[in-house]
């Protein structure tokens, strides 16, 4: 033990090189003042009461992984039911630690969400948390991470080039502890595995000895308990819950029509009380629903990963505040969303596995004696769960494709597009894990490639696959089990506390009452003409982004359409083959020219308030697709009876920023307008693909400045 010399302040003590606290290292240097005093579980209730209110107490076991963090500087896997309290485990934790004299706390968090309702939940305890995630670019350069308890990050900025450069290496020096939320996404077998999460490992390593780490989830299996514990570190302790969520009634109905089930849970919105999320598989499917429940008169709206930071947030406080009746949501809204009196969680379309299932159910019910949960499940749902197992990795020949597509110069997504049979999505993921393995790295601009030597992983991703139809065979079985459903579930969890026989007396098999399948005829009449409706609604941006250039409202753009989404599992690939070959030009007669009539119908069915009179393309970086959007342009023209107006030019530099202010300002004068004559009246604008939405928004919002008239966006696919 080193020499001490009093505190002035009387909190602590000095340490000259280094303090062996209960036979461990925790801190060394001269700059550290830690407290010698043990962490009481009184001191602790304190601070939970400003998290949870002046009535909370700390359960023994909140209190068991608190002491094993704070006093003895263990590292902890808590498997607990979503609802536990894990979050406030680690605040309270991290906020001890602080009085100790340790830096700030680390929490790796998966969602925005989650980080938005844990930054509150911490300052009414009076503990200073911020975040770094891809929403608040703008605000990174304004955090002083040393004067802070906790900083939350996204695993995505732990590969961000700034951040594992600059803010990383010191960073990891310092930390107080590392959490990493939602830990099941650390491993291969778990139901969200993330590439960005595997390079948590490679920064565990990189941390003193002594600094303790939580790593907290609600669904994890014996198998993937296993994967993270290894991960952690041997000694990792493991403190695991029972699963059952008493106030859940767990439901199924079978109907074999995708318009039934639709109208279906139109009419069950007016019987069930309170409000709540409806689950999508996909984002095509989520805009879909949406609309159809918007035209049977519910007060709802999408939320998918397509949707932006702020619309997200909006969205979120609306549904806390009952303000809609349901968001209809992909996996997007899950972990971290808190809304405790969430009454009904329903999926159209079964999630992949049990495991994912019960995750996504665990929202409801949080704290009210009864939550519905209805699952709708289709024959279509094993597509879509092929279609996903295959972005995770595509085959070897396709990855060796993408690595000699890359060399010292940075390539972005967008590039690669060109250079291999892949979408941008798959693509994105095929990098991260080729990052993670060392071919590949992230830089500023793009990725370029290490030229270090890769193999695929035959077993690694044989094993996946195999493990991937297992648990889509327990989904189906799940489906159609006449046993006890929560007992189904929490069995494929290896719940520790599930005795033989037992059943929750809740779910529609333990009750005999099944919900009635009958749908009344005219409102699936209703809903199936929204469904089969021409094209899909662009999302339309209403604000410009804080931070940009441009300020306050957007003015002169109309609510926009596409022939379709990119992502819809059915109708995208068609159309990301057009996109990507950019060789479609308009037959000489419109009726045999399969994108013209579809293109035309969507015209014929869009309920505007005044015609267009004139079309305007909409040009790109890309030499060849803006020329099919011209060629389109000026046919649309000719089969409308509508005059071209000419071609906005776009600069020859693909604009890369992602972030909106970022996007905004390099766009902001961006597009050539001299090929653009005076145009008459409102203006139908052509794009060829919408991704953000921004650069048609710009573009748009120019025109309608330039020539005094609306604006209404067309493309060929949304991404969204």
């Amino acid at each position: 033990m080193t020499s001490e010399r009093p505190d002035p302040g009387g909190k602590g003590i000095h340490i000259g090189v280094a303090l062996q606290y209960r036979g461990q290292k925790v801190v060394s240097g001269p700059c550290y003042s830690v407290s010698l005093m043990t962490a009481t579980c009184e001191h602790a209730n304190e601070l939970l009461k400003g998290i949870a209110g002046p009535n909370a107490q700390l359960r023994d076991d909140q209190w068991s992984a608190i002491d094993a963090l704070v006093n003895q500087r263990k590292r902890m896997l808590v498997v607990q039911r979503t609802g536990w309290g894990k979050s406030a485990v680690y605040f309270i934790a991290a906020k001890l630690l602080r009085e100790q004299g340790a830096g700030p706390s680390i929490i790796v968090s998966p969602l925005l969400a989650l980080m938005r309702n844990q930054v509150e939940a911490a300052a009414r305890a009076g503990i200073r948390a911020a975040t770094i995630n891809s929403a608040n670019v703008t605000e990174w350069g304004q955090i002083d991470i040393g004067a802070l308890d906790v900083l939350l990050i996204s695993p995505e900025r732990l590969n961000a080039p700034d951040f594992r450069e600059e803010v990383l290496p010191s960073l990891s020096k310092s930390v107080g502890m590392l959490v990493v939320d939602e830990a099941h996404c650390i491993s291969d077998w778990g139901h969200d595995f993330r590439p960005d999460y595997r390079r948590i490992a490679v920064l565990i390593g990189d941390l003193p000895a002594s600094t303790p780490v939580l790593a907290t989830t609600a669904t994890a299996n014996d198998r993937v308990v296993a994967d993270v514990v290894a991960q952690l570190g041997a000694d990792t302790g493991v403190l695991r819950g029972g699963l059952d969520r008493e106030s859940l009634s767990l439901n199924v109905v079978q109907l074999p029509d995708p318009t039934q089930r639709a109208a279906w849970i139109a009419q069950y919105l007016a019987q069930v009380e309170g409000s709540g999320i409806i689950y999508c598989l996909t984002v095509a499917a989520a805009h879909d629903l949406a609309e159809a429940l918007e035209t049977a008169g519910w007060n709802v709206a999408a939320y998918t990963g397509r949707t932006e930071a702020e619309e997200r947030e909006r969205l979120e406080r609306a549904l806390i505040g009952n303000e809609l009746k349901a968001l209809v949501a992909t996996s997007a809204l899950g972990m971290g969303f808190d809304k405790p009196d969430l009454a009904f969680v329903v999926h159209l379309g079964a999630p992949s596995s049990p495991v994912s299932y019960y995750q996504q159910i665990g929202r409801a019910g949080r704290a009210t004696d009864h939550a519905e949960v209805v699952l709708l499940p289709g024959p279509e749902d094993q597509r879509v769960w092929e279609y996903f197992a295959s972005v995770s990795m595509p085959e070897e020949p396709v990855v060796r494709q993408l690595l000699a597509a890359l060399g010292d110069e940075p390539f972005s997504t967008a590039k690669l597009e060109n250079a291999v049979d892949l979408s941008r999505s798959r693509i994105d993921q095929a990098l991260k894990v080729l990052d993670v393995d060392g071919a590949v790295r992230r830089v500023k601009g793009g990725w370029v490639s290490t030229g270090e030597g890769w193999s695929y992983d035959h077993q690694r991703y044989d094993g996946l696959s195999a493990a991937r139809e297992r648990e889509q065979d327990l989904m189906l079985a799940y489906e159609a089990t006449d046993g006890c459903r929560m007992a189904f579930l929490r069995r494929e969890l290896d719940d520790p506390t599930l005795g033989d026989g037992q059943r929750c007396g809740r779910c529609d098999n333990c009750t005999g009452n099944h919900l009635p399948v009958e749908v009344d005829a005219a409102l699936a009449e209703r809903v199936d003409a929204r469904l089969k409706a021409p094209g899909v609604p662009l999302p339309q941006r209403k604000l410009w982004p804080t931070g940009s250039a441009r300020r306050g409202k957007i003015k002169g753009v109309q609510p926009g359409k596409a022939l379709g989404r990119l992502n819809d599992v059915a109708r995208g690939p068609a159309l990301a083959a057009l996109l990507r070959d950019n060789a479609y030009r308009p037959a000489e007669h419109w009726r045999e020219d399969q994108w013209l009539t579809r293109f035309v119908a969507v015209l014929a069915d869009w309920d505007w308030d005044a015609r267009p009179s004139t079309v305007v393309a909409l040009g790109s970086a890309d030499p060849a697709r803006t020329a099919m959007v011209a060629a389109t342009a000026e046919a649309l023209a000719r089969v409308g009876q509508m005059r071209f107006g000419g071609v906005v030019q776009a600069g020859n530099a693909e604009v890369e920023a992602r972030n909106s202010a970022f996007r905004v300002n390099a766009l902001d004068r961006y597009f050539d307008f001299s090929g653009v004559d005076a145009v008459d009246g409102p203006v139908l604008l052509l794009t060829g693909e919408v991704d953000t939405g921004w650069s048609v928004t710009v573009a748009a919002a120019d025109i309608a400045e330039r020539f005094g008239v609306e604006v209404l966006p067309l493309a060929f696919a949304s991404r969204a």
